[in-house]
């Protein structure tokens, strides 16, 4: 074994912020995924038909790659170090260098390339975060978060994962702590991460971000059949369940963990109503799921009563206005 850091590999839901709690819980920081996800201002909604995955529109449910471990460092008080490469060689050997310094480093990579995804859940995906953690020859020993157990990866492999092409390409993106407070300020954290997520779901100039986004997302699904015709219709719908359930853990998914973090924020910040909103936002994860459930039967040709376009939109209206409500608690909670 060429270099193996007794890193502290725990499964978690989504890839960045499991990274990101991981890597701080290597330097000591206790922080569990929700509160890296919570801090890190992941929650997001926007609905981006100018922007195209597949020659399909873009819709996304959390911040931009890289936010969520960029705010909880800066929060934190964290001093982080990101490199890019144009050379393979040099990403590659800068890498064995902070291993070789007992230094677990993230990357960001085309999920695709790695060999070790069962190959239902290989995509062009360019966004997959992870973490290096040993070097054993040719393989590399990698804590990747969505996986119960450290993983090995031919270097081969993982050099084109962190060299693929395509929308977003990681081009060799790297990255690792530098430094860490004794005793950072986490209900300070907290709060921060609350009103940065209220503000940016609640008060966008523009009408396809936040919640007004689910709205306008509502508003054109609803006339899809008689706009795009059913079968692009069908493919639109499907595009949107995929982005939501199948790509980085998804609209339902990110409202179970933002429940998770509401909990622990209560705990930390000593504001007990957000025991309720967090209660309130489970519930909106269950609607969000709702809504795929649906359309995917639609997809399937497997649609029962109630399962239409109205009655998606409907759905969609349902978890704007629920969403807008749980937001303008917190902000009130917060003042």
């Amino acid at each position: 074994m060429d270099a193996l850091i007794p890193f502290p590999h725990r499964q978690s839901a989504h890839c960045e912020s499991g990274v990101t709690a991981n890597l701080l819980h290597f330097h000591h920081i206790s922080c569990s995924e929700a509160l890296a996800f919570g801090i890190g201002e992941g929650l997001f909604f926007g609905y981006l038909p100018f922007i195209r995955i597949n020659k399909l529109p873009l819709t996304t449910f959390r911040c931009a790659v890289g936010n969520i471990l960029g705010n909880v460092t800066k929060r934190l008080g964290v001093k982080i170090r990101r490199q890019k490469f144009r050379s393979q060689d040099e990403a590659m050997a800068t890498l064995d260098e902070k291993l070789a310094q007992n230094i677990p480093v993230g990357c960001q990579t085309g999920a695709y390339w790695l060999p070790y995804f069962p190959p239902a859940f290989r995509f062009h995906f360019n966004m997959h975060n992870l973490v290096v953690i040993g070097r054993d020859g040719d393989d590399y020993l990698i804590s990747d978060p969505v996986f119960e157990n450290v993983v090995r990866c031919r270097r081969e492999d993982l050099q084109r994962a962190r060299f693929a092409q395509g929308s977003l390409a990681p081009k060799g993106a790297m990255y690792y702590l530098e430094s860490v407070p004794e005793s950072p300020d986490m209900a300070a954290a907290v709060r921060q991460g609350l009103a940065a997520v209220c503000k940016t779901m609640l008060r966008t100039p523009v009408p396809f971000l936040g919640v007004r986004g689910i709205a306008f997302l509502a508003d054109r699904l609803e006339k899809w059949p008689k706009k795009l015709g059913e079968e692009s219709a069908l493919l639109h719908l499907g595009q949107l369940i995929r982005m939501q359930e199948e790509i980085g853990t998804g609209g339902g998914g990110f409202r179970f963990m933002y429940a998770a973090f509401l909990q622990e924020a209560a705990e930390l910040t000593g504001i007990a109503p957000l025991l309720q909103l967090s209660e309130r936002m489970t519930l909106v994860g269950d609607t969000w799921r709702r809504f795929a459930v649906s359309g995917a039967r639609l997809c399937k040709g497997r649609a029962r009563p109630g399962d239409t376009y109205g009655e998606l939109a409907g759905i969609l209206r349902e978890c704007a206005r629920t969403e807008k409500e749980i937001y303008g608690d917190i902000q009130n909670l917060l003042h």
